[in-house]
């Protein structure tokens, strides 16, 4: 079982953390109090095959006390727990600006401590389980794509190909452009077999309006530039944090080329090891 506990600083991006571990498959936790933390593993170890990946956050919150999470701790290590600690932080100055920008209050001000003064407290109050943490992320200066990138590389694994989901469609210009594209490919510069008598009514689905696409030698040099793109470029966007992108296809109507492009695209961005989709839009209107 992987077992995170996040924890650090208000403001730095614990919850924006925790919706990323969400979303790489974590069953997630936020505001535990450290009493509960071994009773929660407990029940986590017992039912494996239902939590297998499990984060939560415990911090500031809920009244944090070191001598309690530390005895949480020694008893996961008791039970044979192995977790790890994610301690999240940045700049003073920017936990400042993004209070004042959110107009949200910090924990430690409800007694009337300024913001700035809170902000430092807590920096000392958490230094403790900052110097006990297996991994410090600084998101000073990440966005949250950014801080998912990071996390998708400290903790997707195998399955790191598969914190992206690629979908792959087709589409006719004279439709217009997709809204939700990403990437926009067109290749109304390859032969067009919608002037073949036998081949007009078929589509690029279809083995003899594939096999007439990809006759040409041109069509093949492309399809090789664009394979080369998308195996340098996805795992960028991965990288980056992103989540779903969308690759478009087109030609004039979105029956013949872009249909058959897309369909050997899609199979190339499969071997790859990515989540691919592979849709095919406008064709009914043919």
């Amino acid at each position: 079982m992987q077992f995170l506990i996040v924890s650090g600083m208000s403001g730095a991006g614990k919850s924006k953390a925790l919706d990323c571990l969400e979303d790489l498959g974590f069953y997630c936790v936020d505001n535990m109090p450290e009493d509960l933390i071994p009773q929660f593993a407990q029940l986590c170890m017992a039912t494996k095959s239902k939590f297998e990946k499990v984060a939560l956050v415990t911090d500031i919150r809920s009244g944090l006390t070191f001598d309690g999470l530390f005895m949480a701790l020694d008893s996961l290590e008791k039970m044979e727990c192995d977790y790890a600690i994610v301690f999240v932080e940045c700049s003073k100055e920017t936990l400042v600006k993004r209070y004042k920008e959110t107009r949200r209050k910090h924990p430690l001000t409800k007694d009337g401590t300024e913001l700035l003064a809170a902000v430092e407290r807590e920096q000392k109050l958490l230094e403790p389980i900052r110097n006990r943490a297996n991994y410090i992320i600084d998101t000073t200066n990440l966005s949250t794509g950014k801080l998912r990138g990071e996390l998708v590389n400290l903790f997707a694994g195998e399955q790191r190909d598969h914190a992206m989901t690629v979908n792959v469609i087709s589409f006719g210009f004279k439709y217009g452009l997709p809204m939700d594209a990403d990437l926009v490919f067109d290749v109304r510069m390859l032969p067009n077999p919608y002037y073949i008598a036998e081949l007009k009514r078929r589509t690029g689905l279809e083995k003899p309006v594939r096999d007439f696409v990809f006759s040409y030698q041109q069509t093949l040099d492309f399809m090789e530039k664009l394979e080369d793109l998308m195996s340098f470029s996805l795992p960028l966007y991965v990288e980056e944090g992103k989540t779903n992108l969308v690759i478009a296809i087109g030609c004039t109507g979105g029956h013949h080329r872009s249909v058959a492009v897309a369909k050997e695209l899609g199979d190339h961005i499969a071997r790859l090891g990515f989540v691919t989709t592979v849709g095919h839009r406008d064709i009914s209107r043919e």
